[in-house]
């Protein structure tokens, strides 16, 4: 009696596209092959394991691809997929081709489809992918500011309590910023009861510590800039530009991380966020004003840093000035501010220090 023998299934060649919308506590994902859907509202658990597990189960030795939606869960699924052997991307929500029907359908299975398909017919620009190593510092430089604008929230909070019972700021602090004597002399107001008391004590408490975590973070900031490469290097030579002192160049430094994947200015200025939205019909275009896209942490330190790169640079002052000419100061001052980043990428990219009075 012979025995049928069972051939192996094999997907040798073929490739598969797998679009994930990524939770917390599972995922859900759709897999497209040959322009046809062949998985779809499928929940696995939220491991890339687990992911590369089902694929290798369904459809053994075949060509895997995947993306992803940046979120809550940064990149480390991209980076255990990739050392998993299975190419992964992540991509900015607002670039998946949708239609009104799925915007107004929206669920887990349609977004998970919609990655699926954009990713098989090659509609899709992925995000750049950090080391894990960049990321981390870039994450203490980013909990820095946070810090800082927590400081921000408590010192409102205090004015507001003086303000509300009537305590007037005396005038020899009234112009100081926050130093250890007005803060000495805001734990000598007195309240009727020591209810109030508690109260205001516990913000002046949470003041002094917060105050303390920022020197402590900062001081392991400076650490990273004088001991690790290639901020020992790049931060002086970014200092060298006018309105960017050593926490400016830091934030440069950690959120660009490598100004060699930009092949032009319009890329940089794309991610920093100073470029137009234009709306073109026809023969008609419509400047909508300064892009809603932008990293949070450049655009507002190098429009900080224009306004003062026009009072110390002949150049850029007399650029400033035509364009006031045509335009109002605030429209004027991101035009500034993008001639300013052309600077720093060539700082950074030459490798010596900024020099005023340069043609624009």
């Amino acid at each position: 009696m012979s025995v049928t023998e069972v051939k192996p299934l094999s997907f040798k060649d073929q490739d598969f596209y797998i679009g994930i919308d990524v939770h917390k506590k599972q995922w859900t994902i759709s897999v497209i092959t040959m322009n046809m859907l062949v998985v779809k509202n499928l929940s696995i658990e939220p491991f890339p394991k687990a992911l590369l597990n089902y694929m290798q189960r369904r459809f053994p030795e075949g060509n895997y691809y995947a993306a992803y939606e940046a979120g809550f869960c940064g990149f480390w699924i991209a980076r255990q997929l990739k050392a998993l052997g299975l190419n992964c991307q992540v991509i900015h929500p607002a670039d998946v081709p949708t239609s009104q029907k799925e915007r107004l359908g929206k669920n887990d299975r349609i977004d998970s489809i919609k990655i699926a398909r954009s990713l098989s017919s090659n509609r899709l620009t992925a995000i750049y992918i950090p080391e894990r190593l960049a990321e981390e510092y870039r994450y203490l430089n980013r909990y820095r500011k946070r810090l800082v604008q927590d400081q921000t929230r408590i010192q409102n909070r205090i004015k507001s309590t003086l303000a509300y019972f009537g305590f007037a700021i005396p005038l020899a602090y009234r112009n100081r910023r926050w130093s250890g004597a007005f803060i000495q002399w805001l734990s000598t107001v007195e309240f009727e009861s020591e209810f109030g008391k508690i109260a205001f004590e516990e913000l002046l408490d949470q003041l002094q510590q917060t105050r303390s975590r920022i020197s402590r973070v900062l001081k392991k900031i400076r650490q990273l800039a004088k001991e690790v490469s290639p901020f020992n290097i790049i931060v002086p030579l970014l200092q060298s530009v006018p309105g960017i002192g050593f926490i400016g160049a830091m934030i440069l430094a950690t959120e660009i991380i490598d100004m060699r994947r930009f092949k032009t200015l319009e890329a940089l200025a794309a991610l920093v966020g100073l470029i137009p939205t234009i709306q073109s019909s026809d023969e008609k275009e419509k400047n909508l004003g300064i892009s809603q896209r932008r990293n949070q942490y450049l655009r507002t330190l190098l429009i900080e840093a224009a306004w003062i790169a026009v009072k110390v640079d002949p150049a850029l002052l007399m650029k400033f000035k035509d364009l006031c000419c045509r335009m109002n100061k605030n429209k004027a001052i991101v035009r500034i501010a993008k001639i300013l980043l052309n600077r720093i990428r060539r700082v950074w990219n030459t490798q010596t220090p900024y020099v005023k009075a340069m043609v624009a």
